[in-house]
């Protein structure tokens, strides 16, 4: 038994939920998959996972396993790669992550630019609402929007953005403009669900954060359709201040309660700390960050 092949069988297993997952993605047969597994169970005198017809389970010993399995292959591919160069030169691939409307906007034409300047280099851009794990998910660079909880990540503070209320100039002149949080209750607003019903808006008070219902007589999950919606005067929206920028500057939307704006949140692109950090991670970092602190600046 190769006892690394079977490591890398069984993670694979685990981050695919299936022994079928982790045959597509090593391009093995699913009998051989299903050997390696069990030998490695066999070798250990323990019960690794327990197969269910959906799904793999980890067992309380295959848990720990699989975590020191995780340790020992990524220092095996570390010392792969130092010893085919990429700690010399910029090559290999990065994996990034962005906030889908931030991602359009700003980071993905940095990367392509960057990706000119490195032929070398590959990327893979994943753009997402929601938290994505950059450790489980092996993801060299996240940028951030808000303070961080993790002080373990390293951080590179690039701009910060706010929450704004705006709304078509047409609506406005034919239902009025709010001019306190409170007036929200007599007008229409937009929902903007990411992970959770957006039934409450925070604004800045005397004495303190202030929460606000609202009743919201269309929502939609992604900021480019409610921003539409609020275009096209189905009614008040708050968002990022980014998100609206271009259609503020064009006449299209109008802000509103602007004196009851909660504190900026900082944008900050994170990764973790490395002994040695790779050269294509260190070429991005030191590539992207005064062009993404340029482009929030505009």
């Amino acid at each position: 038994m190769d006892r690394l092949e079977a490591m890398r069988t069984l993670v694979a297993a685990i981050d695919g939920g299936s022994l079928s997952a982790a045959s597509r993605k090593l391009g093995v047969p699913l009998p051989t998959v299903s050997r390696r597994v069990s030998e490695l169970e066999a070798h250990l005198r323990v019960q690794l996972v327990v197969r269910t017809s959906r799904k793999l389970l980890l067992t309380d010993a295959g848990r720990s396993y699989v975590a020191s399995c995780r340790h020992i292959l990524d220092e095996l591919d570390d010392a792969e790669r130092l010893a085919a160069g990429e700690y010399r030169t910029p090559r290999g691939q990065l994996a990034i992550t962005a906030p889908v409307m931030f991602g359009q906007m700003h980071v993905e034409p940095v990367v392509l630019a960057f990706l000119r300047a490195y032929p070398e280099i590959g990327i893979r851009l994943t753009l997402a609402d929601y938290f994505i794990d950059i450790v489980e998910n092996r993801i060299d660079v996240a940028v951030r929007i808000g303070t961080l909880s993790d002080s373990g990540l390293m951080a590179t503070r690039l701009g910060s953005v706010g929450w704004i209320t705006c709304a078509s100039p047409a609506y406005l002149a034919a239902r009025g403009v709010p001019d306190t949080p409170a007036d929200l209750a007599r007008h229409d607003c937009i929902g903007f669900e990411r992970l959770h019903a957006d039934s409450r808006w925070t604004f800045a008070s005397a004495d303190g954060p202030q929460q606000v219902a609202i009743s919201s007589r269309f929502s939609v999950n992604t900021a480019g359709g409610a921003l539409d919606a609020a275009i096209a005067g189905a009614g008040i929206i708050r968002v990022l201040s980014y998100q609206a920028a271009s259609a503020i500057s064009e006449g299209l939307l109008v802000k509103v309660l602007e004196p009851f704006e909660t504190a900026r949140q900082p944008v900050q692109m994170i990764h973790n700390a490395q002994p040695v950090m790779p050269l294509k991670l260190r070429a991005f970092l030191d590539f992207a960050s005064p062009r993404l602190r340029a482009r929030m600046e505009q």
